[in-house]
């Protein structure tokens, strides 16, 4: 008969380690030939090693798995990417991590809410202006829509959020009026 701890898979018994900040076990899971823990899915809520330490703002394991190669675009069972998490939590470090390890920045959950519109939600004019300054789309709709620009403006007090989306049109403008050689139509 197996011992109790023989039961659980290895993905159960990974996902927990990261839970429980056990790093040794962690390193150890990962180092098995072979493996494709790093992104295994929790199988109740599909969160990945990546979705819990961003739920817990915890930027050293973020970056330890990011440097393992978590794929930073994977979803949970609701269409939710690390990054997106990131944004919802307000974990800024986390969503710059994410980005510089190649986060799809305009993704979309199953409800079509990207990070943009996330912060927007928050009203966190850091985020967007960190969004913004990282390419993403102030006019991509959610699946009612609406853009991160029309919540903007419908939100009380949108002043300061509003600023960052004109800053934004203002610099895509200088980089394209610097670059357009020849005739416009």
């Amino acid at each position: 008969m197996p011992a109790g701890a023989q039961m659980f898979s290895d993905s159960y018994e990974f996902l927990k380690a990261v839970k429980d900040r056990d790093g040794d076990l962690v390193t150890k899971k990962l180092s098995e030939p072979g493996n494709t823990l790093i992104n295994a899915r929790d199988v109740t809520d599909g969160k990945t090693a990546l979705h819990v330490v961003i739920e817990r703002r915890d930027l050293v394991w973020v970056q330890f798995l990011l440097g393992k190669d978590a794929n930073p675009n994977i979803k949970d069972k609701t269409g939710t990417t690390p990054l997106q998490v990131a944004i919802r939590t307000g974990f800024t470090d986390g969503a710059e991590a994410l980005l510089k390890a190649g986060a799809d920045i305009n993704v979309t959950d199953s409800t079509g809410e990207t990070p943009l519109i996330a912060a927007v939600h928050r009203r966190d004019t850091a985020q967007i202006r960190m969004l913004l300054e990282n390419g993403a789309n102030p006019d991509r709709s959610d699946n009612s829509g609406r853009t991160a620009r029309d919540y903007a403006n419908l939100a009380i007090s949108n002043k300061a959020m509003l600023d960052e989306f004109e800053r934004a049109d203002a610099s895509k403008s200088d980089k394209n009026a610097a670059g357009n050689y020849g005739p416009s139509f």
